[in-house]
């Protein structure tokens, strides 16, 4: 499927993006260490005739740092990208550490909002599970380090797939590794490799820390698009209770709770129904 890349400046930053497929707009926010080179789930929507638009958010990719000084900065910019594009709606969709831009966007340019979807996001302040983890994630991903971090992933991936999966599956899932293998479909290892190839967390990172350590309980109240939540029960990276949390405050929310394998909703068994769901979903909200 053929992807286009390019950017956009303004007010002396720039934003980067990507827009692979024709159709109906779809705007999608990537998760953490990802950008507009962003894989999973993308091909399934431009197949099912939209056109979906990936900014790098701040920080990723060759989008400026500076966009992410606030979360109402980087939505500004997204709307101006969508100005740029002659665009008034898109379906909007924000994944995993992307839902906070995704949410905000929401609650404050439902004009711009024709159906909105969390996947796996974070909804609420985040708290990282242990002292350890906190150290170790900021050290791994700090952007000094990182693209040595990426590099030796992506190198352990293409020479030893089967060992490199082992080793960082099991940080995506609460399940144990061979309950992991059970529900593994045999993409899942190529569409693997391919994440970590693009994989990188620039300043990214540390502007996704930023974010995600607000409260967006007003904006969540005060969303008014139809939305859909699909998480998985099995997620270790971001908790189901991220899910109920946006589920209770959202009105006009929908809630799926996938039996997938972990927190990549796209991946596995159970993926299938993740894909359908959100079809339908975008299907009965298509712009009249």
């Amino acid at each position: 499927m053929e992807r286009g890349i390019a950017s956009f400046t303004y007010s002396d930053c720039t934003l980067e993006y990507a827009i692979t497929g024709e159709g109906e707009p779809v705007l999608y926010l990537h998760g953490g260490h990802s950008n507009c080179l962003e894989q999973l789930g993308i091909e399934e929507l431009a197949q099912n005739s939209y056109s979906v638009i990936v900014p790098s958010r701040a920080g990723y990719g060759q989008t400026s740092r500076q966009i992410g000084k606030s979360l109402e900065k980087a939505c500004s910019f997204y709307i101006e990208l969508l100005n740029e594009l002659n665009i008034d709606k898109v379906h909007l969709i924000a994944a995993s550490t992307g839902g906070p831009s995704g949410i905000y966007l929401a609650s404050h340019y439902p004009e711009r909002v024709q159906s909105f979807t969390l996947q796996g996001a974070v909804t609420k302040p985040w708290q990282e599970a242990s002292v350890r983890d906190a150290v170790l994630s900021r050290f791994l991903f700090h952007p000094f380090i990182e693209r040595f971090v990426w590099r030796s992933l992506s190198s352990l991936a293409r020479f030893s797939p089967d060992y490199a999966f082992k080793k960082i599956a099991p940080a995506y899932s609460t399940l144990s590794y061979e309950e992991i293998k059970q529900r593994m479909l045999a993409r899942d290892w190529y569409l693997f490799d391919r994440m970590t190839e693009f994989q990188r967390s620039g300043h990214g990172f540390y502007i996704d820390l930023q974010h995600m350590r607000q409260s967006l309980e007003e904006e969540l109240e005060t969303i008014t698009a139809p939305t859909l939540i699909v998480h998985s029960k099995n997620d270790a990276i971001v908790p189901l209770e991220h899910a109920h949390y946006a589920h209770e405050r959202i009105r006009s929310s929908k809630l799926i709770c996938l039996d997938t394998w972990g927190h990549l909703v796209c991946l596995g068994k159970g993926s299938e129904q993740h894909t359908q769901e959100l079809a339908d979903f975008l299907q009965q909200h298509k712009a009249s």
